[in-house]
Protein backbone atom coordinates (compact mmCIF):
# COMPACT_ATOMS: atom_id res chain seq x y z
CA UNK A 1 0.00 0.00 0.00
CA UNK A 2 1.10 3.49 -0.79
CA UNK A 3 1.35 5.98 1.59
CA UNK A 4 0.64 9.00 0.36
CA UNK A 5 0.73 12.99 2.54
CA UNK A 6 -1.77 15.46 1.24
CA UNK A 7 -2.28 19.18 3.09
CA UNK A 8 -5.66 20.54 2.80
CA UNK A 9 -7.70 23.45 4.73
CA UNK A 10 -11.25 22.45 5.42
CA UNK A 11 -13.61 24.79 7.24
CA UNK A 12 -14.79 23.42 10.78
CA UNK A 13 -18.44 23.20 9.54
CA UNK A 14 -17.14 20.16 6.67
CA UNK A 15 -14.66 18.54 8.54
CA UNK A 16 -16.69 16.24 10.38
CA UNK A 17 -18.58 14.96 6.65
CA UNK A 18 -15.19 14.83 5.10
CA UNK A 19 -13.53 12.89 7.45
CA UNK A 20 -16.43 10.36 7.23
CA UNK A 21 -16.14 10.10 3.72
CA UNK A 22 -12.55 9.57 3.86
CA UNK A 23 -12.35 7.07 6.14
CA UNK A 24 -15.24 4.91 4.77
CA UNK A 25 -13.66 5.04 0.98
CA UNK A 26 -10.03 5.42 2.00
CA UNK A 27 -8.93 3.63 5.59
CA UNK A 28 -7.23 5.13 8.09
CA UNK A 29 -7.11 8.29 8.16
CA UNK A 30 -4.28 10.63 10.00
CA UNK A 31 -5.31 14.30 10.65
CA UNK A 32 -2.54 17.04 11.79
CA UNK A 33 -3.61 20.20 12.99
CA UNK A 34 -1.68 23.47 11.69
CA UNK A 35 -0.98 24.00 15.28
CA UNK A 36 1.28 20.54 15.51
CA UNK A 37 3.57 22.10 12.89
CA UNK A 38 5.74 24.83 15.08
CA UNK A 39 8.77 26.40 13.09
CA UNK A 40 11.46 27.81 15.08
CA UNK A 41 12.20 31.20 14.68
CA UNK A 42 16.06 30.52 13.64
CA UNK A 43 14.25 28.27 10.81
CA UNK A 44 12.23 31.02 9.27
CA UNK A 45 14.98 33.36 9.17
CA UNK A 46 16.99 31.02 7.30
CA UNK A 47 13.96 31.18 4.53
CA UNK A 48 13.33 34.40 4.70
CA UNK A 49 17.07 35.06 3.76
CA UNK A 50 17.61 32.16 1.19
CA UNK A 51 14.15 34.34 -0.35
CA UNK A 52 15.44 37.30 -0.26
CA UNK A 53 18.74 36.31 -2.16
CA UNK A 54 17.43 34.22 -4.43
CA UNK A 55 18.07 34.95 -8.39
CA UNK A 56 15.79 34.44 -11.41
CA UNK A 57 18.64 32.55 -12.84
CA UNK A 58 18.58 29.85 -9.65
CA UNK A 59 15.61 28.62 -11.03
CA UNK A 60 14.45 25.95 -13.86
CA UNK A 61 11.58 24.37 -14.56
CA UNK A 62 10.42 21.43 -12.83
CA UNK A 63 10.17 19.63 -16.20
CA UNK A 64 13.96 19.95 -16.59
CA UNK A 65 14.84 18.22 -13.14
CA UNK A 66 15.65 14.99 -14.08
CA UNK A 67 18.28 16.74 -16.37
CA UNK A 68 19.59 18.44 -13.25
CA UNK A 69 20.13 15.30 -11.01
CA UNK A 70 23.82 13.51 -11.20
CA UNK A 71 23.17 9.86 -10.17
Amino acid sequence: MKQVNITINVPDSKFDKLMEFLSKNFGVITVNQAEDFDVPEWHKEIVLKRIKNAKDEDFFPLDDLDNKIKL
